[in-house]
């Protein structure tokens, strides 16, 4: 069973109930949003690992989202999903920190395998985090009362 917690964004509902159904019977933690601003809005009121992202989107569209969810949620991975026409636009944001992208139609296996590889990135990047929090506060004890220290 996963420990992923996921957000697929894509306006196209069957698309989302399908992938939202495949990625489940794979043991995923699976919610979905419409767009842009249903995305940002789950991730404020959710846990999210793992964001699947659709580039092309009306109103705001996959690029702005990608920018507004690095700024507000940094550790949280996000894989590009992207059509032929939009190719660019999958590496504009790899530019702007997404860990990958993928072309649809998806295959699921692919799709899976990026999921799984983006959340051991995202763990790797907390552990990294949790060990310079215990050395500080190991080389400087009074640190543990300083709220600058807190990340979550």
């Amino acid at each position: 069973m996963s420990n992923v917690n996921l957000l697929v964004v894509d306006d196209e509902e069957r698309f989302l109930s399908t992938t939202k159904i495949l990625l489940e019977k794979r043991g995923f933690r699976t919610r979905t949003a419409p767009g842009g601003r249903e995305a940002l809005q789950a991730l404020a009121e959710h846990f999210v690992d793992v964001v699947v992202l659709d580039v092309k989107m009306p109103g705001m569209d996959g690029v702005e989202t990608l920018r507004r969810i690095k700024r507000d949620y940094p550790l949280v991975e996000v894989i590009m999903l992207t059509g032929h026409a939009s190719v660019e636009s999958a590496v504009e944001g790899l530019k702007l920190g997404a860990f990958d992208y993928v072309m649809k139609p998806c295959d699921v296996p692919e799709l899976v395998d990026k999921i799984n590889d983006a959340f051991t990135r995202k763990q790797a990047m907390e552990e990294k985090i949790r060990k310079a929090r215990v050395d500080r506060i190991i080389s400087h004890p009074m640190a543990v009362f300083d709220k600058r220290t807190d990340i979550d």
